[in-house]
């Protein structure tokens, strides 16, 4: 629900612009257009821009061509235009041509005849218009998610004049990027927000290529580090949301080293009035998904199990108080020197009680282990052959995960 490459061909007045390759990223959102005038493009860009080249204020054969488009891909910016003539830059090469369609960027041809000031107004115009739009959407959308609305038909009504498809039902997902600090603890701190922006920019545009593929997509909510959305119900298949965003989420996180995306999926099928509920499964995903690494940083509300019952407790000190009866010694323990026996007991129970692979997993001996699960039942009095006691330290070890998501965990 932005300007798109797209668009922009569309725009009246700018009928001679033309796509000669790269037509993969024509949904490529624009924020704004840029001209280049340097060398290259990398040090000037932070994505989302439409990047203009003229060749007057800099010579650019092709080489200098295949760079600006090695870095427009890098830098996630919408797509490259070329303005060609018989001054300066007379053909675009086809190797230019072919690199572009190699890397789907969008390249778009625009004859000099055709004066800059008109473009830049076109775009400048509908970027202004479309912004209004996205935010009395999005808008709209909050006020769903949220619940803060006095007549839901008066609110729908709205939607339908801002051409929100909101009669399909709904599966919400909440995503999260994480440790942005890091990033600007290891990085200077211009070259670590280069890094964050074009890495939020990647990901919002990758966001929206799944929502438009799986159709009837509906605008992105940005919330800070934060995103929700709306997937179109699954008539086919209950897994087709899951399978998708955990594609988008393999895909980006391969990339995106220190920082690490988390998501949290609502049960499916879920109407305009019920999106504030929808949001809320999510969130409880969100937190599963960050706190049990066996999630690989992706939970469904549906298969929450036991953790949707803990978190309908609203009275947090009853958790805090049995996770502090049954695992009080041990966190208490662990607190005083290097932390080992609640490691042990979360890899003693990823192992399903096997010695010998939780062992492994912690990369120790098995007597070891042993040694350090005799002294767990020892300053927690439970005994873990009684299955009413291993349910009472299975369960004070899930809410104690669920309220430390920043702990070091046992996975190797």
């Amino acid at each position: 629900m932005s300007l798109t490459v797209a668009d922009v061909l569309a725009l009246p007045g700018l009928e001679s612009l033309r796509l000669r390759s790269g037509a993969a990223g024509l949904n490529n959102p624009v924020r704004w257009p840029y001209v280049a005038e340097n060398e290259g493009i990398a040090d000037w860009v932070m994505g989302g821009e439409l990047v203009f080249v003229t060749g007057i204020n800099h010579p650019r054969d092709e080489a200098n061509l295949l760079r600006l488009l090695g870095e427009a891909q890098e830098r996630v910016t919408a797509g490259v235009v070329i303005l060609t003539g018989e001054e300066f830059i007379h053909t675009i090469p086809e190797p230019v041509i072919a690199e572009a369609e190699r890397l789907g960027v969008p390249l778009l041809e625009q004859p000099y005849q055709l004066k800059m000031v008109v473009v830049t107004q076109a775009i400048g115009t509908a970027l202004v218009q479309e912004q209004m739009r996205g935010r009395s959407r999005e808008h709209v959308l909050q006020q769903l998610l949220e619940g803060d609305y006095q007549s839901l038909d008066v609110l729908l009504q709205r939607a339908d004049s801002l051409h929100l498809p909101l009669a399909v039902p709904r599966q919400v997902a909440l995503i999260k990027l994480e440790d942005s600090e890091r990033l600007f603890t290891d990085e200077p701190a211009d070259h670590a927000e280069r890094r964050l922006q074009a890495s939020r920019q990647r990901l919002q545009r990758r966001l929206e290529q799944a929502l438009n593929e799986l159709g009837d997509p509906l605008p992105l909510v940005c919330q800070g580090e934060h995103w929700i959305a709306l997937f179109p119900a699954p008539t086919t298949h209950a897994q087709t949301n899951r399978q998708a965003l955990a594609a988008v989420l393999d895909e980006l996180n391969q990339n995106l080293s220190p920082l690490r995306l988390f998501a949290g999926l609502s049960a499916s099928g879920h109407g305009p009035g019920q999106l504030i509920t929808a949001l809320g499964e999510a969130r409880q995903a969100l937190v599963a998904a960050q706190s049990f690494p066996e999630r690989l940083g992706l939970c469904c509300f549906s298969e929450l199990g036991v953790l949707e019952l803990l978190g309908a407790i609203r009275d947090r000190s009853l958790l805090d108080r049995f996770v502090d009866n049954v695992l009080g010694a041990l966190i208490g323990d662990d607190s005083r020197r290097e932390p080992v026996l609640m490691p042990t007991l979360e890899a003693w129970f990823h192992e399903n009680g096997n010695l010998a692979l939780a062992a492994q997993r912690l990369a120790v001996h098995r007597n070891t282990l042993g040694y350090r699960m005799q002294r767990i039942e020892a300053l927690t009095g439970c005994s873990f052959s009684d299955p009413h006691d291993r349910l009472n330290v299975a369960v004070a070890l899930m809410i104690w995960r669920l309220s430390s998501p920043r702990y070091t965990r046992s996975t190797p």
